[in-house]
């Protein structure tokens, strides 16, 4: 790569993967991550871009609509966008700016318990009421439907029938920060 990747990070919450992905990208030399989305201005992803000096936009719906969010996305010269925890809708304008180039971390192994509202410890206590044995998550490529892009990879974990779904939580995240990181960067360096 002659040039620099530039990666946005996309969140709406405390940004813990967005911290690991960061970490991570601080030691590699080509890939940046140089901005950061999120659609809550009270989220504590803003506190993470801040400590690390990294631009960040809290945008609206109308900066989504009126294509707002879209130009941010070009004057920082943004190739790659990497959902972490962000609980808004990716519209088809971003998904046809950026093809193959959007890509979102689920705390389940899909195509089981995904789809419009099952995020977080939504997720979770589905997963300990169904009474699955294993759980993971599953990275995978952004389109149109909730979590229904191409699987690019699957990690998993056991789960102990005593498992909460605070606990099924945290052996989920566990995963999230081990792998996310790396797959990013290989899905990058393959494109």
């Amino acid at each position: 790569m002659s040039q620099n990747t530039h990666i946005a990070i996309f969140a709406s919450g405390g940004g813990s993967n967005a911290e690991s992905i960061i970490r991570h990208f601080n030691a590699v030399d080509d890939i940046d991550v140089s901005l950061i989305v999120t659609n809550k201005a009270d989220a504590f992803v803003v506190e993470r871009a801040k400590t690390h000096a990294i631009p960040y936009y809290v945008h609206t719906k109308e900066d989504v609509d009126n294509g707002q969010l879209l130009k941010m996305l070009s004057e920082k010269n943004v190739d790659f966008i990497v959902l972490a925890g962000y609980l808004k809708k990716v519209g088809d304008d971003l998904i046809q700016a950026y093809p193959n180039k959007i890509v979102n971390i689920h705390p389940a192994l899909l195509p089981k318990f995904g789809g419009k509202g099952m995020y977080g410890m939504n997720v979770h206590k589905a997963v300990v009421a169904a009474g699955e044995t294993i759980s993971g998550m599953t990275i995978h490529f952004v389109n149109e439907h909730y979590d229904e892009g191409q699987i690019i990879e699957q990690h998993q974990c056991e789960l102990d029938e005593v498992d909460s779904a605070e606990d099924v939580a945290a052996k989920v995240l566990k995963l999230e920060h081990a792998y996310y990181p790396k797959a990013i960067e290989k899905i990058i360096r393959q494109a």
